[in-house]
């Protein structure tokens, strides 16, 4: 089968591979419709291993190096182990890649001692066929379309952000960068009732993509002070601020546009150490706190939000590519096409 595999940044490799077995009898085995890039995937391309395993098997998953990537993805129960009862062949599913230990009953606790996500740290979804434990499968109405169904996972990953920042109903939100997961944000901030959006990005064509997935305000930041821009509108600052961009500007930046006793969230994945003087907090009285994946209920909110028309993730969509053509149509085109949001990868293309 075909599969596009990880060796190293700037090295991924569209290969033919033998096709999964069921190994357990927790294992379910899914034929791939669609499969979303990330952002943490576009960072192990552009700079990886970061997530990835480097040179040693990871410690949770004890697979190394090649691994197919591809953690945001949806497909069709092909086959499943004899413990398996929540899904059968035939179901439309999403896969919720998060690893954990197992230790602790909240997995968003046990990450924190220790993750990994099918597709980064073990055999994901760009491939023909993927084996993943029935923990990590999670049944999709058929009213809905596989391609949506690929989006629950970064999707999951704002809705937790506005969890972990406390926002509340009728407040005021500012995102820092509005590639996929800046955008999914906006989405994420508007359920959950922000009475204003403010998006920061440098690019033009990010910013209309902003504006039509719901932010209020959209400020190209390379041309207005994000600081003097807020501040003119709300003098003590927003209430809610999301960090989506990964560079250090923007989170001093989301630190300072902040009102006393707020919170900033950081969403991004930094490829590389900053520096950070805690005193800009301390100073400031602003709150920080992070997320890097979702709680079991909060994937599972989100498919309900998306089964349920409460949310609609389809503007995402910029693109869809053949596997072959991941590399060139689907990694360079995100680092260079600022116009591109989520590019999703075509596997069996089923609906």
């Amino acid at each position: 089968m075909r599969a596009a595999r990880f060796y190293n940044a700037k090295d991924i490799r569209v290969e033919d591979i033998e096709e999964p077995k069921l190994v357990g009898d927790d294992d379910v085995k899914v034929r791939v419709a669609w499969a979303g890039i990330c952002g943490s995937d576009l960072h192990e391309y552009l700079a990886g291993p970061i997530i990835a395993p480097g040179d040693e098997p990871d410690p949770l998953t004890g697979q190394k190096r090649p691994i197919t990537m591809g953690h945001e993805f949806s497909g069709v129960v092909e086959e499943v182990g004899s413990n398996v009862k929540t899904v059968k062949p035939g179901d439309k599913v999403a896969i919720n890649p998060l690893i954990t230990s197992g230790n602790h009953d909240n997995r968003l606790y046990d990450m924190y001692k220790g993750f990994q996500f099918v597709g980064l740290g073990s055999d994901g979804g760009f491939a023909d066929y993927t084996v993943v434990d029935k923990i990590n499968v999670v049944k999709v109405s058929d009213d809905v379309s596989l391609e949506i169904a690929a989006l629950v996972e970064p999707t999951a990953v704002a809705m937790q952000a506005i969890r972990e920042s406390e926002m509340e109903f009728g407040e005021t939100v500012a995102v820092f960068g509005v590639g996929p997961i800046g955008l999914v944000n906006i989405i994420a901030a508007r359920a959950a009732g922000a009475k204003e959006i403010f998006a920061f990005d440098l690019s033009e064509e990010r910013l209309a993509k902003a504006k039509e997935v719901g932010a209020t305000h959209v400020v190209n930041s390379g041309e207005v002070d994000p600081n003097e821009y807020i501040k003119e509108r709300y003098p003590d600052g927003v209430d809610r601020t999301f960090e989506v961009a990964g560079v250090p500007v923007t989170l001093e930046q989301a630190i300072q546009v902040t009102r006393p006793r707020g919170t900033v969230t950081v969403v991004s994945i930094f490829e590389e150490p900053i520096d950070f003087n805690p005193m800009l907090l301390t100073a400031s009285g602003v709150r920080i706190s992070s997320t890097l994946a979702y709680e079991d209920d909060i994937f599972d909110l989100t498919l309900k939000m998306i089964e349920n028309n409460q949310i609609d993730v389809s503007p995402l969509i910029t693109d869809h590519i053949e596997l072959e053509n991941i590399v060139e149509n689907g990694f360079e085109s995100l680092s260079n096409d600022k116009s591109q949001a989520k590019i999703l990868v075509k596997l069996s293309g089923d609906k």
